[in-house]
């Protein structure tokens, strides 16, 4: 019996992916990730100076400015990666926003807002990418990127909005799970616990916060660079083939008790 190369199925030659998101923090991790074993990349992000930083760092990168709050963003982006590369073969579902303001404070317009970017416009682009995938007739990976928060409360945090989009992001992903399967889209989400990035930078410069994050995890730290990158290629690529619907978290344990 010939053995085969287990890591080649991590590989991503030919393949194109979009990432939102990118223009900083775990959105620019996971293009370079991406790019690292063979992907084309599709970065999109509001600043188009830095989606222009980033595309130069790379070897084969398209940069989309664009608000995927914006009616037809989402087929938009799809227009220009199909324009470009032809096809699309994974969507990382990573721009998001978090307020943390106790729920008496953030009124309904604030946590409409908050939904829109976080739960509403992910969803608007898998939407126009699977539309795109059953019309051509090719498989899709989908994956959200959830968090922690989409599974437990915030406790001492106090992010109503973002909780809120989060547990979205959780069942949604399973919804669209089961409905696109037969169409071979796969649609699962990572939910990393506490990463430092742009969004979260004075959280981790507070030294009640950093307890707060250490104590709730049973390995008694946050995550570093690197430790969500085995996830998201497992997601990615045809190593998953037989996962759709999973809510993979990376967390040190943080939803476990």
């Amino acid at each position: 019996m010939t053995t085969p190369d287990p890591l080649a199925q991590f590989r991503l030659d030919g393949r194109v992916a979009i990432v939102t998101g990118a223009s900083s923090g775990l959105g620019a991790r996971f293009t370079h990730v991406l790019s690292a074993v063979g992907a084309r990349v599709v970065i999109t992000a509001r600043r188009a100076d830095r989606l222009e930083e980033l595309a130069a760092e790379l070897p084969d990168a398209l940069p989309v400015a664009a608000d995927l709050t914006e009616t037809g963003a989402a087929e938009s982006i799809v227009e220009a990666a199909v324009a470009h590369y032809g096809q699309i073969d994974i969507v990382v579902n990573n721009a998001g926003a978090s307020t943390a303001v106790p729920a008496l404070q953030f009124d309904a317009d604030a946590f409409r807002r908050e939904i829109e970017i976080d739960l509403v416009a992910p969803y608007a682009l898998a939407r126009a990418t699977a539309a795109w995938a059953i019309d051509a007739g090719r498989p899709l990976s989908i994956i959200n990127i959830g968090s922690v928060l989409g599974t437990v409360g915030g406790g001492k945090l106090r992010v109503p909005g973002y909780a809120a989009a989060k547990g979205g992001i959780h069942n949604l992903t399973r919804e669209l799970a089961s409905e696109w399967a037969r169409k071979s889209i796969r649609v699962n989400a990572l939910a990393p616990g506490w990463f430092e990035t742009e969004m979260n930078t004075e959280m981790f410069a507070d030294d009640r916060s950093a307890a707060y994050m250490d104590d709730g995890a049973p390995m008694g730290r946050p995550g570093v660079d690197g430790e969500l990158d085995g996830a998201l290629l497992l997601l990615a690529s045809d190593a998953s083939s037989f996962m759709t619907g999973a809510i993979v978290a990376v967390d040190g344990g943080w939803t476990a008790i």
